[in-house]
């Protein structure tokens, strides 16, 4: 079992930046993907960025495709969401999440989720 842990939200305003992390821990990743999704407030969660820990193969939403990247620290077994041009619409609790998935914007096939880390964008 993967646990993971966030870090890195906080409070913004329109067109800042923010940096999150995720730190996995309790075995290797090597054959798993780590994602990024978020839930605003009424919404169903949905699927952000994600990446392939052996290739480092990036996925991204249409929505943050020119805005957010996303990388990995191997030697921190971390993955991290740089995200720019920060939008209101962008507000939403962002949850980390790693599994064995071939449907990376899918959430129910990854195995493993994080508390989640709170990103509010100021207008």
């Amino acid at each position: 079992q993967v646990e993971l842990a966030e870090s890195g939200g906080g409070l913004v305003q329109a067109g800042g930046s923010l940096r999150l992390s995720c730190a996995a821990s309790g075995r290797t990743l090597s054959g798993y993907v780590m994602g990024w999704f978020r839930q605003a407030p009424g919404n169903v969660r949905e699927f952000v960025a994600a990446l392939r820990w052996s290739s480092g193969v990036t996925y991204y939403s249409d929505s943050v495709r020119d805005r957010f990247s996303i990388s990995r620290d191997i030697a921190k077994n971390t993955i991290l969401l740089q995200m720019n041009s920060l939008k209101p619409e962008d507000t939403a609790i962002y949850y980390c999440a790693v599994g064995r998935t071939l449907v990376v914007r899918l959430e129910s096939t990854y195995d493993s989720w994080g508390q989640g880390t709170q990103v509010t964008i100021s207008s």
